[in-house]
């Protein structure tokens, strides 16, 4: 079976577990010099790299692999840093046999490793209980919509609701039998049919759809899963892997229960974790630095049009979450209004507004927007956790309900300030779909390799005003 995405930041807890272990070898040198003295420090220190490389595999085996954080039980995390421990000891004895270093203390690696795996096990137990107690008081959790409703969907149901640290809220099931819709098991009502879940999904926040079904329903399931695929969301199910064009597997178990995931979004959660850092620390410095610009363009709107200076706006995020863009206006207050009637001049095509030389724009908004001034407010949205510096960018509820079902998928990561269409032509692309395209080549190509060279084209676009209307 597939599974849910219920990996926890294994990456960064990785590189964390190895910060501890470097602390626990100097420690480790300090408390068996003070017992019984030993040569200096830095002839121990070389062996610090080795002790590092022992630890980083035997960590990313047992805790960078498939299997669930959500769902490991504390003995087993606790058993598996006991391995760890004692494996990574022997292999490191076993190079000291091997290359005969005899000018090293047995009692100094024995304190290192004893000391390593006493603070890791601290790590995890402290990490497993805090995401327990959050997920337990509604952070950090998950929508999933159930596909099924026979013997193994209550079984997984049951699970799910046992297991409330795990952080899934299943939103509804969906069986083949339309009769059954608005019926319940075990307290979660049956929504529709296969044919149903594109409506639900737009319907309903869902992050994840789990098809726990019997093998009569799988050549109905392909069509549901190619939808899903589409629209970036991620999908388990307890039958035979399937080709689909975007995503990639990763299988697990819950308790036992295997399952296999299959995402269309990256993966790569220490990556993603320097990229949310980055975002903090760049979008928090740029409205400490940016606050007199604020000031400054906050005034010259007011002094030249009626209105607020500021413009918030209704937009979509992760998978349609819906959240407050905040701009710098830079059109009258009525500008929605006069919209329709401008409609016969949209240069785009799809469900995205775009007109050169808009009557609608103020002339200080003309030079706002020439020079992207006017999204500047949006690094507050970026603070907040609504957007990112680099994604694709946020579209209005009233544009997502005219996608077609692949634009969809540009949903599945948080959107942001600047993309490839930013750089990439910008206004001078009129054509919806290759808009998309290139949303969807960030998306498949994601890496922080990308990020930043979208960020460095970006600052030559935004001097230039390149491409802007």
């Amino acid at each position: 079976m597939a599974t849910i995405d219920i990996s926890a930041p294994r990456k960064l807890m990785i590189a964390f577990d190895l910060v501890l272990v470097t602390a626990a070898f100097f420690i480790g040198y300090y408390v068996r010099d003070a017992y019984r003295g030993l040569f200096p420090l830095r002839e121990y220190v070389g062996l610090l790299p080795i002790i590092l490389v022992i630890w980083g595999a035997l960590l990313f085996h047992y805790f960078g692999t498939s299997h669930s954080f959500r769902a490991e039980k504390m003995l087993e995390i606790l058993y598996s840093v006991f391995k760890i421990t004692l494996i990574g000891f022997v292999i490191f004895g076993s190079i000291i046999y091997l290359f005969k270093i005899t000018a090293i203390s047995r009692t100094l690696m024995l304190f290192t490793f004893l000391l390593s795996s006493i603070f890791v096990a601290m790590s995890k137990i402290g990490l497993v209980l805090f995401l327990k107690y959050a997920r337990k008081n509604g952070l950090n959790r998950r929508n999933m919509l159930i596909a099924g409703t026979g013997p193994r969907a209550i079984q997984f149901i049951n699970l799910i609701h046992q297991h409330q640290e795990w952080g899934f809220n299943i939103i509804g099931l969906v069986d083949t039998d339309p009769g059954k819709r608005g019926t319940f098991v075990r307290d979660c009502e049956i929504l529709g049919t296969l044919e149903d879940i594109p409506e639900i999904i737009h319907g309903k926040v869902v992050d994840e759809v789990v098809f726990v079904v019997p093998r009569s329903w799988i050549g109905k399931l392909e069509d549901v899963m190619l939808f899903c695929e589409n629209e970036g969301i991620n999908v388990s199910v307890a039958v035979d892997f399937f080709r689909l064009r975007h995503s990639y597997v990763r299988q697990t178990d819950m308790d036992g229960f295997p399952l296999l995931s299959f995402k269309t979004t990256p993966d790569k959660i220490l990556h993603l974790a320097l990229k949310r850092s980055f975002d903090i620390v760049a979008s928090g410095t740029a409205l400490l630095f940016l606050a007199p610009l604020f000031l400054a363009v906050f005034a010259a709107i007011k002094m030249t049009s009626k209105g607020p200076a500021f413009f918030k706006q209704l937009r979509c995020g992760l998978h349609g979450r819906q959240f407050t863009l905040y701009k710098f206006r830079t059109m009258v207050i009525d500008a929605e209004a006069k919209k329709a009637a401008l409609m016969g001049h949209n240069e785009m095509s799809g469900p995205t507004f775009k007109m050169e030389h808009d009557p609608r724009i103020t002339p200080i908004g003309a030079f706002l927007r020439k020079f992207s001034i006017d999204e500047f407010p949006q690094f507050w949205n970026v603070f907040k956790g609504d957007m990112t510096l680099v994604g694709p960018r946020p579209p209005l509820p009233s544009e997502v309900n005219k996608y077609d079902c692949w634009h969809r998928r540009r949903l599945s990561m948080t959107p942001g300030v600047t993309c490839l269409w930013q750089v990439n032509g910008r206004n001078k692309i009129t054509d919806f779909n290759e808009w998309v395209k290139l949303d969807l080549e960030y998306i498949d190509n994601w890496s922080l390799w990308l990020e930043l060279k979208i960020i460095l084209k970006t600052i030559p676009v935004v001097l230039f005003g390149v491409g802007a209307k």
